[in-house]
């Protein structure tokens, strides 16, 4: 009986009158007794902010939790059938990569001292990077996917993930061609016969999410490529993405935290990025904006896009004209078809450059692979299904950041960055610019690589070199890392598109080593890298 009379009161150190003090206690004793009534309201407050703290929270939680079913049932009404096959396919990845970690677990102890313990890769399991990493390339094409939007967004994610997740390679086996016939003749609603004169049944590249066929167009006689989307994909797609909104919006609801992180806003950034890139209409619009830029500054005679074929394109199916040349990284090749590789690099740079400003998009995606000079001595741009757009605010940062880099004026750099990224407290520029020179100062210590590929002709003993540069994915983003490590220390978030645009810079960089290492792109007149916005056909759409 005592006990639950006492539940409903207040411990007695809240109030001093609930200890009367006889008139004959010491000096001293009444010392102790008022310090001991003091820490009793300093804990008296404490509990009670605690109190009224957990009482929000679970009252906030408790008013979000229809929201939260709500949520969780309409994914689930969508995803259908196919989530629960999704689920079989998960377990099965999730197994043969545990069995892998275990293998692992065994040598490690077998090697390892009993005081050493597991290294801490082991120790985290399949959430480590090399490991989720390997779980990802099971999952299959989403996966794969958010592997590499991880890989290109370290202003989103830990450091050493983003670095592993570098090496999630979008490589899958080609679906037969039967599968590719019958999709082409669903997509176009006749006979692939009466629209292609022929097919190549061999695919170009086969990766997670589509393959590539060459073919020739009937009637016209033009070389086309053919780009279609693997069966079954749209349907993990949905499945994997509304499971991944799921579990984000279970970690929000359960932990404010995530909340202040934007978790269920940056799920949203990546299911939008996966679903354009597998919408090949989208991808049509992209190819023909960038083209519209080129006929309107009067680029199209310095570097072109493919052609769209729209009567034999759609959302799974796209048709373009195929151009002929070679990756900007191969300069024995490039030399026996222009005079100057300098001139080629910097009408490419003058053309990205431009299409920041002039062109509802760019082009964010221009590894070697995406960027050819053709036969005909073009720049030719591959493969739109990665595009950015930029704020004006994020650009007007970014000439600011781009003149510094070149002047090495890091005061300047500081503040661009400072009003690039969104941050809650004041940044101390001089002591961020101090930062910066000593992270800048890294660059000049990187080498190129390059690697001399020797072949002897089958039919004289002529022997062909040629260079090739190995783009270093590591060495690159090593240090644009470097770059968000530092400006985090500093409170600052920036845009995603920020990340798009160094990323594609530090590319050109490495054409620069090769193809004209004398050339400053930054500095070099001859290179437009500040535009006036003024001038952009575009600009209502960045608005």
């Amino acid at each position: 009986m005592a006990v639950s009379a006492f539940r409903g009161t207040r411990l007695p150190f809240l109030h001093q009158s609930q200890f009367p003090i006889t008139r004959n206690v010491s000096g001293r004793s009444k010392k102790m007794i008022q310090g001991r009534n003091s820490k009793g309201f300093v804990l008296s407050a404490q509990y009670s902010q605690a109190q009224d703290l957990f009482t929000s929270r679970l009252q906030s939680r408790i008013e979000n939790l229809p929201k939260l079913v709500e949520d969780i049932v309409q994914t689930s009404i969508n995803t259908g059938p196919r989530g629960a096959l999704r689920l079989v396919q998960g377990v099965q990845a999730f197994v043969g990569v545990g069995g892998e970690w275990l293998n692992d677990v065994s040598k490690s102890v077998q090697s390892t001292s009993v005081s050493g313990g597991l290294p801490t890769e082991m120790q985290l399991g399949l959430l480590s990077p090399l490991y989720l990493r390997k779980l990802f390339e099971r999952m299959g094409a989403t996966y794969i996917k958010l592997g590499q939007f991880i890989a290109s967004a370290p202003t989103l994610f830990p450091a050493e993930y983003v670095t592993e997740f570098q090496n999630c390679f979008d490589k899958a086996p080609p679906v037969p061609f039967e599968e590719i016939r019958k999709i082409l003749q669903e997509e176009l609603g006749r006979p692939i016969d009466t629209v292609y004169e022929y097919v190549d049944p061999t695919p170009i590249a086969s990766a997670s999410i589509a393959q590539v066929h060459g073919a020739r167009l009937r009637g016209s006689q033009e070389d086309v490529v053919i780009k279609v989307l693997k069966p079954g994909i749209e349907d993990f797609l949905v499945a994997d993405l509304n499971f991944i909104y799921v579990v984000a919006r279970i970690f929000e609801f359960l932990s404010p935290e995530f909340s202040r992180t934007s978790l269920v806003g940056i799920v949203k950034d990546i299911r939008e990025s996966m679903l354009e890139e597998v919408d090949f209409n989208k991808e049509a619009n992209n190819i023909e904006s960038f083209k519209r830029y080129l006929e309107t500054m009067g680029l199209s005679g310095q570097a072109t896009a493919p052609r769209v074929y729209k009567h034999c394109s759609s959302r799974r199916v796209l048709t373009m004209e195929r151009l002929y040349g070679v990756p900007l990284t191969d300069l024995d090749s490039i030399r026996s078809l222009v005079s100057s590789p300098e001139n080629s690099l910097i009408t490419a740079l003058n053309v990205w450059f431009g299409s920041l400003l002039s062109c509802e998009s760019f082009h964010a995606d221009v590894h070697a692979g995406n960027l050819w000079l053709l036969r005909d001595g073009r720049i030719g741009f591959l493969d739109f299904g990665i595009v950015g757009r930029i704020s004006p605010k994020t650009w007007a940062a970014m000439e600011i950041f781009l003149a510094s880099i070149a002047t090495e004026e890091y005061e300047s750099m500081a503040s661009a960055l400072i009003q690039m990224g969104a941050t809650n407290r004041d940044v101390d520029a001089n002591a961020f610019a101090r930062d910066l020179e000593k992270m800048f100062s890294s660059i000049q210590e990187l080498d190129t690589e390059i690697v001399v590929a020797t072949a002897r002709g089958t039919n004289s003993d002529a022997t062909a070199v040629a260079a090739n540069v190995v783009v270093d994915e590591r060495q690159m983003n090593a240090l644009f890392l470097d770059l968000v490590r530092v400006s985090e220390s500093y409170g600052l978030k920036f845009p995603r598109e920020f990340a798009l645009l160094m990323k594609q810079l530090l590319y050109f960089d490495r054409y620069t080593r090769l193809l004209a290492p004398n050339l400053n792109m930054l500095q070099d007149q001859r290179i437009s890298v500040v535009s006036n916005r003024r001038t952009n056909p575009y600009k209502d759409s960045f608005n």
